[in-house]
């Protein structure tokens, strides 16, 4: 269920400033001055850990009222000064998605977790049935009704968390990264979804890195640069911005990525071979089913397909992370078992807040190390840290870093681990174009040190900048893979922009 915190509706922030209370922590918003009228579409953008979640926060009031600090500066809603009000004051006004869906679930089964804030509010059963109804229409997710919520990718928890938030028909929507784990497809279901709700004359606000599906959607573009404002533009002078000025601001392509024709030399150290790759949490359902399976060592490796293809499942399998699976990695003479492999691969996981464990964001580096020799392995994490723009957070506790901040902290866990697999499951969600462009370079180094590298990705634009061959998963098993070729490119393109939907804009 989405935080609910159902009417003419004005947001209005005067001179708003909030920090984190964090002696490590000085990030937050600074003088935030806004006024966003009833029916707007509001993007909020900028590089990661710019404020756009925290503004999100104070808007739905999670600020100052679970997230503590310091914050001034008045806050109104409906021309009212709500600013010392809880959420449980605005009575189903305002309805937020979050980034991970995981943190908004009550409920096990998917049926259940949509209709919950509609029960808790008292409405009747047949219109909290018909907003059930509407909302599966809209994000298209008949075939994940009565499902465990736990047994869903990531991106079918993001379409549950999306569609409870809309069967509860607030009058602002609040989306935070919403199409960070989504495929192609359901990102544009999604942008249909807001132009629905955007026709009911909803308030809603969109912080989020990926722009080309948002065009002709959104009134205005609200960029943000160390928790200020940078620049407040209408949408039609936003996208006739040139590209050159756009990627300056560290934002993501206004136009789906058009892939270009890389050269791709078989690789000389030979193969990666993958048998008998299998996996069901029962006898009737197959989540894996890949016979045999052919990797050049040393590439960086696209694993795509929709959600709930299977592609995580693939993932953990291949980590030995999976109890009950069943399958052999064959590399350089050598069979690995489940539970061998364990010792020669590493995987950073979607949800990364799983794998961090200690007090300090250089002690999580630490940790992936070998510990023989301290002084190396502390200058070898510093400038780990360094490569991805996080040596100013050394010091910090890895909770308190924003969602792409933690996602670059488990990159560099595994970048300092000695593992020849290396496993990344979306590595780029959350972050900006520039920490987009660092991933890609970090990827080719560890490639370049004749790792195997697989990346787990509903991302064009890393694809393009670093990936040289493609595993395509669907239903489990594998429909085709090879490397960068004419056919190749063809089958992306077509993967990442689909021609056969006729998507009306606003």
């Amino acid at each position: 269920m989405g935080i609910c915190i159902g009417g003419d509706v004005v947001i209005e922030l005067d001179n708003v400033s909030f920090t984190y209370n964090s002696s490590e922590r000085e990030s937050g918003v600074h003088n935030i001055s806004i006024t966003i009228p009833t029916g707007q579409v509001v993007l909020f953008c900028g590089e990661s850990g710019c404020g756009k979640t925290t503004l999100t926060r104070i808007i739905n009031k999670l600020i100052p009222e679970y997230y503590e600090g310091k914050m001034s500066g008045k806050v109104i809603i409906d021309d009212k000064d709500v600013t010392g009000q809880t959420i449980y004051d605005f009575n189903g006004k305002i309805g937020t998605v979050f980034q991970n869906p995981r943190s908004q679930f009550f409920n096990v089964d998917t049926t259940s977790e949509i209709a919950f804030g509609c029960e808790n509010y008292g409405i009747e059963q047949q219109e909290i049935l018909r907003r059930i109804g509407q909302a599966i229409g809209e994000m298209k997710i008949q075939n994940l009704m009565g499902r465990n919520l736990f047994a869903l990718s990531g991106g079918e928890k993001q379409k549950v968390a999306c569609a409870s938030v809309s069967a509860m028909e607030p009058d602002i929507f609040i989306l935070d990264e919403p199409s960070s784990n989504l495929d192609v497809a359901t990102i544009w279901d999604l942008r249909q979804a807001i132009i629905g709700w955007k026709k009911k004359g909803k308030t809603i606000l969109i912080a989020e890195h990926r722009l080309y599906y948002l065009m002709d959607v959104v009134d205005r573009i609200i960029i943000l640069q160390n928790g200020q404002i940078e620049r407040d533009i209408d949408a039609a002078s936003f996208w006739k911005y040139d590209d050159t000025e756009v990627i300056h601001m560290g934002l993501r392509s206004r136009n789906p990525t058009v892939f270009q024709k890389n050269t791709f030399h078989k690789s000389k150290k030979g193969v990666i071979n993958i048998y008998d790759f299998s996996f069901a949490y029962d006898k009737k359902h197959s989540l894996l089913d890949i016979p045999m399976l052919s990797i050049p060592k040393g590439s960086i490796v696209a694993v795509l397909g929709h959600n709930g293809a299977g592609k995580t499942t693939f993932g953990k399998c291949l980590c030995g992370l999976l109890k009950g699976a069943k399958g052999t990695v064959e590399m350089d003479g050598v069979s690995y078992d489940t539970k061998e492999r364990l010792k020669i691969s590493y995987m950073v996981m979607q949800d990364v807040n799983h794998q961090l464990f200690t007090e300090s964001v250089l002690d999580e580096i630490l940790l992936s190390m070998s510990g023989e020799d301290e002084e190396l392995d502390r200058n070898n994490a510093i400038s780990i840290l360094d490569s991805l723009n996080l040596e100013a957070f050394s010091e910090y506790h890895p909770m308190s870093l924003s969602g792409g901040q933690k996602q670059r902290v488990a990159i560099g866990s595994a970048i300092a681990s000695a593992k020849s697999i290396l496993l990344f499951d979306e590595p780029t969600s959350g972050l900006d174009y520039h920490h987009m462009l660092e991933v890609a370079d970090n990827l080719q180094q560890l490639s370049n040190m004749g790792k195997t590298v697989f990346v787990i990705t509903h991302d064009p634009e890393l694809i393009g900048k670093c990936c040289n061959y493609f595993v395509f998963i669907e239903n489990g098993k594998v429909k085709w893979s090879d490397g960068w070729n004419y056919i190749s490119k063809q089958k992306l393109s077509e993967f990442f922009v689909p021609v056969d939907r006729n998507y009306e804009a606003t």
